[in-house]
């Protein structure tokens, strides 16, 4: 009959042994929650990431007006890696001592809180006010918004200007330029719109904003 051979004992096996794997190195330790066939088993804990909803905020800084200012908010943004979506500066003040910078940005609460934080310990900033949290306010922006077309699209594209009420400030026997203001989505629909109708090129000047009532922001 068929007769097999004892096992010798205290012999070392190849690791892709299949009567008796021995332990190799490159083999999962145990309690890891992987199993021998590089399975995750039943009772592993899988590490879950709580991804926190972005936010818009729109920020706005005074500041002194001097050389640098800008160049230093600005590399506090890239430094850390913020987002900056929109950015406007303009002296303010009488004497010429102060500016106004506006910042759209987005990012997680507690990333919000942190650029606020790091803005305010910028010397050259006065004050950081969040226009998003501190309650009701107005943002517009301007664009110049050049479209070139002819016949059908030229009136098309007239007609779209008088609906969202953007002027004519420049006129070529082909082209436009237009002028609107607004808030950012009625800039985004506006620009859309032209792309129907020839649009060239966009210039847009960013967000400014003002807290609504007779406090300044």
């Amino acid at each position: 009959g068929d007769v097999r051979l004892p096992r010798a004992q205290n012999v070392k096996l190849f690791p892709d042994d299949s009567v008796r794997r021995c332990a190799h190195r490159y083999d999962p330790k145990r309690g890891s929650g992987i199993g021998y066939h590089g399975r995750r088993s039943k009772g592993a804990r899988i590490m879950h990431i709580k991804q926190e909803l972005t936010e818009r905020h729109v920020l706005t800084l005074t500041v002194d007006n001097e050389s640098g200012t800008l160049a230093r908010i600005a590399g506090m943004f890239t430094s850390r890696g913020y987002n900056i979506d929109s950015l406007t500066v303009a002296d303010i003040s009488e004497d010429h001592t102060t500016s106004r910078i506006t910042i759209v940005t987005k990012g997680p609460p507690p990333v919000i809180d942190q650029i606020i934080a790091q803005c305010e310990r910028l010397i050259p900033v006065h004050k950081v006010t969040d226009l998003t949290e501190a309650g009701p306010h107005v943002e517009r922006e301007l664009a110049l918004v050049k479209v070139s077309s002819v016949g059908d699209q030229r009136v098309e594209a007239m007609r779209l200007a008088d609906i969202y009420r953007a002027r004519v400030i420049d006129a070529t026997i082909n082209s436009f330029i237009f002028e609107i203001t607004g808030g950012p989505e009625k800039i985004d629909t506006f620009v859309a719109l032209m792309r129907e109708v020839g649009l060239v090129e966009v210039g847009r000047t960013g967000i400014v904003g003002l807290m609504r009532g007779a406090d300044a922001s």
